[in-house]
């Protein structure tokens, strides 16, 4: 039953069906379906619709009649208001599941290609305090829970963390967020109390103005720690008083970097990084590799779980170590060194030029000598006369980000002819549409998904293509 409010129609006593994409669930109502945040099947509740579209509406839930079954109580105080960490009332087993039914719906529907039996998705041993790196937002004017809403008047509006969701301009307040090991909520948290307590400015991301614009942190498994402070513009006396306090409060801090970003975004790629105190860069360790991270280094955010992921894919690669491999999207060159040492040369070729800076340090690092990086763009780089001028690869590994590949990438790709491609995906979706235009002359022999975001809808998926010839 529907009935009508002032703004929005609300549909009563509905019960939720099935997970969906975006780690939304959903219902029909009227033969439509209705998508739905932070409820999970089984849930009996009135929804608010927000968007009516011809084919589909989407809704909010304003009031549980009764709770589904699968339900439990979400560990974080931020949730249902967060944008992050969307499923933390389901099950982690059943978040696995659903993960996994993603990537075979993914497969066959959009694939449309012979398939195998997948294997057991595999799970994350740590789902609380598994990322190793996170960012948050200063801002002037955050995000007011009803709680804060209901209070007094005369409220500190100062507030840091993450951005709401579809709200470029509003950030919530985080007081404990359980991502990210806890040196990260004392670091955010002393920031904030130091800055409020000496009228340090937050920013103001509509009229571009403030001092202290953003901050990221990021940790390894061998105890290391990176702090980059971003500042919208320079007061040398704030800036140096408020670091020189970060130092000495937090001594276990091992990179103290620090940017003045005067931009009209928050991207620090090309904004110069510079080295308050320590190193300027954190070394992670895998299997006695090691890798370094700059400021700007891509490194799989989940540190344990990219062990995992990496061992399928030398597993599916089946090194004899003998073998020409290509790694596609190569990065810092993690994948490219992890299998060196089982390969006879590998070739990786990534967009970004301080990555491949990065891959040729790691494999320096690592006394590898048996690896070779280009930068620039893949569809601009892969081409025929690349292939023929370094070798037709025995293995390919390609990793590429959510857009999945061009299709002057995979006609690059079928050109070079690899025995083998282990095809890493964060997008089971783009993965499909890509194996599908591989599937003339490759045919998929494994799939085995990885979790590397707990309680996200998010999803890897491995597969193993072996030529058809």
């Amino acid at each position: 039953m529907a009935r009508k409010t002032k703004h929005h129609p609300i549909i009563e006593k509905i019960a939720i069906t099935a997970i969906a994409a975006e780690g939304k669930a959903l219902t029909r109502f009227n033969e439509k379906v209705v998508f739905v945040p932070h409820v999970i099947p089984g849930d009996v509740v009135d929804l608010q619709v927000t968007k009516k579209k011809s084919a589909y509406l989407e809704a909010r839930a304003i009031r549980f009649h009764s709770y589904s079954s699968q339900r439990i109580e979400p560990v974080c105080e931020h949730f249902g208001t967060c944008g992050g960490c969307k499923w933390q009332m389901l099950p982690y087993s059943d978040q696995l599941a659903y993960k996994q039914q993603q990537v075979a719906d993914n497969l066959h529907r959009i694939g449309k290609i012979e398939l195998p039996d997948f294997e057991p998705i595999l799970g994350s041993a740590k789902t609380e305090f598994y990322r190793n790196k996170l960012e948050f937002t200063f801002s002037n004017k955050k995000w007011l829970t009803t709680e804060e809403l209901n209070g007094e008047e005369n409220r500190n509006m100062n507030g840091v963390g993450f951005h709401i969701p579809g709200m470029f301009d509003k950030v919530l307040d985080i007081n404990k967020c359980w991502l990210q090991d806890d040196i990260s909520n004392r670091l955010r948290n002393e920031i904030r109390t130091y800055a409020n307590d000496r009228g340090l400015t937050f920013f103001d991301l509509r009229k571009q103005e403030g001092f202290l614009r953003t901050m990221m942190v990021r940790t390894t498994s061998t105890g290391e720690l990176m702090l980059i402070v971003v500042f919208f513009h320079e007061d040398e006396n704030t800036r140096t008083a408020l670091l020189d306090h970060l130092a000495n409060t937090f001594p276990q801090i091992t990179a103290l970097l620090y940017v003045i970003n005067s931009k009209a975004n928050d991207t620090i790629t090309d904004q110069e990084v510079i080295t308050y105190k320590g190193a300027d860069s954190i070394v992670e360790e895998m299997e006695g590799l090691k890798f370094k991270i700059g400021p700007k280094s891509f490194y799989q955010t989940n540190s344990e779980q990219a062990y995992t992921l990496y061992k399928v894919a030398r597993d599916f690669a089946a090194l004899t170590g003998n073998e020409l491999v290509y790694d596609l999207y190569t990065g810092t060159g993690t994948i490219a060194n992890f299998v060196a040492r089982q390969s006879k040369q590998v070739i990786g070729i990534e967009y970004v030029p301080e990555a491949i800076e990065d891959a040729r340090i790691n494999s320096s690092l690592n006394n590898i000598g048996n690896t070779l990086f280009y930068a620039g763009d893949m569809k601009d780089i892969l081409h025929e006369e690349f292939i023929l001028k370094h070798g037709r690869p025995d293995v390919i590994i390609t990793d590429p980000p959510r857009a999945g590949m061009h299709t002057d990438v995979v006609e690059a790709i079928l050109f070079a002819a690899p025995r083998r491609i282990v095809y890493v995906s964060c997008n089971p979706a783009t993965q499909a549409r890509d194996l599908s235009l591989l599937d003339t002359a490759y045919k998929v022999t494994r799939v085995q998904p990885v979790d590397m975001f707990p309680h996200t809808h998010h999803v890897e998926n491995v597969v193993l293509l072996e030529s058809r010839n």
